[in-house]
């Protein structure tokens, strides 16, 4: 086999648009006719010019190789310009192409991809979701209202849902961390107790944040979180000083996840080896592949840390987080959006199961979706704004924040 062609399909999700703006997804054939899919999940440039990457990583790296040489692949990608270190963009770009080339592997020997990386050790992967409104009943007050928030929790454990993930904590910003408003830390504790109230110990509560806080910011409001026992504490730092989240943790008596903005084993191992992270939460679609989240996942391992695959994109990245999720004993629960995504799912023809609060790997070849090219192309992304963007205005402790979770939409919302 040899990789010989590229497409590349950016799509946008409708309005609410759960999952980002839009979802970049290459597909590979090989010469002898096999397709493979792949997701990319970048967001530090414009769609035009990550197609531009996309295209360059592949026919520098990857155009007529033979698409078992992963390893071979990712090293040339990591190493090149003379570079041999994380980079988000080209990782981001390698990604995608990397797990289209394990869909091509495992439908060229008719297997899943999990049986490709030592087999199912889970037959069943717990998962959990996001808070996110009724459909129809997007309203920007559900953002910072607890009692919604609460209601939201129940409808979801009804549902199935063991654990719900939530982010009342404010803005996050491009100017790094900053201190917690008082009224950011009412909200985030006023959220815990309600939502606490409403689902007992039946579910648990993850709480949200996107690197907002310095490190004595992040330790004010984790304190307060506390007694509501949440399952983790995600990002509550900055991603660029891996060495903080140990001085977090020995400050706060609640698990520290993150990982959704790192790529590679050597940011992991970094983190893993300084200490305070014991929950990773790698992309896929960011991380390096399949290939680089499973020795992640080994290393893991070895510091007794648990692994959460990470998704806020398309269906193709969480049809990869499902097949790592099968194959490693260390897994805690892997991310939907809702319980699959209406979108997502109508992209891959419903070809992934949720089923009662957990994700039931799929048995078909590779990746085990049926990519619907149709729907990608009725659902073009045409915009130049990025995946996600941080908010430039700084911190308000004047007039309180209000942030709008998910990405923003240009359609007016129902008040």
């Amino acid at each position: 086999m040899k990789l010989a062609n590229l497409e590349i399909f950016v799509v946008a999700p409708p309005f609410p648009g759960w999952g980002g703006r839009y979802w970049i997804f290459p597909k590979l054939t090989t010469a002898c006719g096999i397709v493979g899919y792949g997701e990319c999940y970048a967001s530090t440039v414009g769609p035009k010019a990550m197609i531009a990457v996309i295209e360059d990583v592949f026919a520098r790296h990857m155009e007529g190789e033979n698409p078992e040489n992963i390893e071979l692949m990712f090293r040339r990608a990591y190493s090149a310009g003379f570079t041999q270190r994380p980079d988000p963009t080209v990782m981001g770009a390698f990604s995608g192409l990397e797990i289209a080339c394990w869909d091509i592997l495992g439908k060229a020997r008719n297997r899943p991809v999990w049986a490709l990386l030592g087999g199912k050790i889970n037959d069943r992967i717990r998962s959990y979701t996001y808070l996110y409104p009724e459909p129809g009943h997007v309203d920007p007050e559900f953002w910072v209202d607890p009692d919604a928030a609460a209601g939201a929790a129940v409808r979801f454990m009804e549902m199935g849902f063991t654990a719900v993930k939530f982010d009342p904590a404010g803005p996050y910003t491009i100017r790094g961390g900053h201190q917690p408003a008082l009224s950011d830390i009412s909200r985030s504790v006023a959220f815990c107790r309600a939502i606490r109230d409403a689902v007992g110990d039946r579910v648990d509560l993850l709480f949200g944040t996107h690197g907002q806080f310095t490190t004595a910011g992040a330790i004010r409001l984790g304190r307060e979180l506390e007694p509501y026992n949440p399952l983790w504490y995600e990002e509550p730092i900055p991603p660029d000083n891996l060495l903080e989240f140990a001085e977090v943790a020995r400050g706060v008596r609640i698990p520290l996840a993150t990982g959704e903005r790192l790529t590679t084993k050597a940011e992991f191992g970094a983190l893993l080896r300084h200490g305070g992270v014991k929950i990773l939460q790698p992309a896929l679609g960011r991380v390096g592949g399949i290939w680089e989240a499973k020795k992640i996942s080994a290393m893991a391992e070895v510091f007794n840390a648990e692994m959460a695959p990470h998704l806020y994109a398309g269906p193709v990245e969480w049809a990869a987080n499902v097949h790592l999720a099968a194959s490693i004993p260390n897994l805690l629960m892997a991310e939907t959006i809702e319980t699959g995504g209406a979108f997502h799912q109508q992209l891959i023809r419903n070809s992934i199961v949720w089923e009662n609060g957990y994700i039931l790997p799929p048995d078909a070849p590779g990746l085990g979706i049926d990519f619907d090219e149709d729907v990608a192309r009725a659902h073009p992304y045409t915009g130049s704004a990025l995946h996600l963007q941080m908010q430039e205005a700084p911190c308000d402790y004047t007039n309180g924040n209000r942030f709008e979770g998910g990405a923003p939409s240009s359609l007016p919302h129902k008040t």
